[in-house]
């Protein structure tokens, strides 16, 4: 059985993977015009219209409308940037587990919840905002992707918890 230190040494590894995911996909939220751009360049370089046209055509609409957007009504990027705001805030909420692990563990709890209704909230939403399936897939991505660590750092608590103080 790992020692106390094993196992919060590992629950603060998982924790800064999960919240290092939080945090870039918050500050990635701010720059989407010049990610888009940059994201479509590299597509057509790499010939992107050619081996997956759906894919590029949704990339260059994204981007299209970004621009349009943001020089007709700029406002509406302040959406976007309560979006980076509200992901660096729930990063900075999992900090209380990385202090206190055990005395915390509900915030793990929380973070699964809203990982799994990733999910019913892409696909409720996604077709109602015209977006693809195949994108609405690549949001519940995330969702899956964030239970990962925090299952992994779940059954560590619950190791820890068991461990004399």
């Amino acid at each position: 059985m790992p020692t106390r230190n094993q196992l919060l040494r590992s629950i603060h590894f998982w924790l800064a993977v999960f919240i290092a995911g939080l945090v870039l996909s918050g500050i990635t939220a701010f720059p989407l015009i010049h990610e888009l751009t940059l994201i479509t360049r590299i597509g057509a370089a790499l010939h992107l219209g050619e081996h997956a046209p759906a894919l590029n055509a949704w990339l260059l609409q994204v981007r299209n409308a970004l621009v349009e957007t943001g020089a007709r009504y700029p406002f509406l990027a302040y959406g976007t940037d309560w979006l980076a705001f509200g992901h660096l805030i729930i990063a900075a909420a999992f900090l209380g587990a990385w202090r206190d692990p055990v005395r915390n563990r509900w915030l793990i709890t929380w973070g699964l919840s809203a990982c799994a209704a990733v999910i019913p909230f892409a696909f409720a939403f996604g077709p109602a905002r015209g977006i693809p399936v195949m994108w609405s897939l690549i949001d519940c991505s995330f969702g899956v992707l964030g239970c990962i660590p925090l299952l992994i750092i779940r059954s560590r608590i619950r190791q820890l918890e068991l461990q004399p103080a």
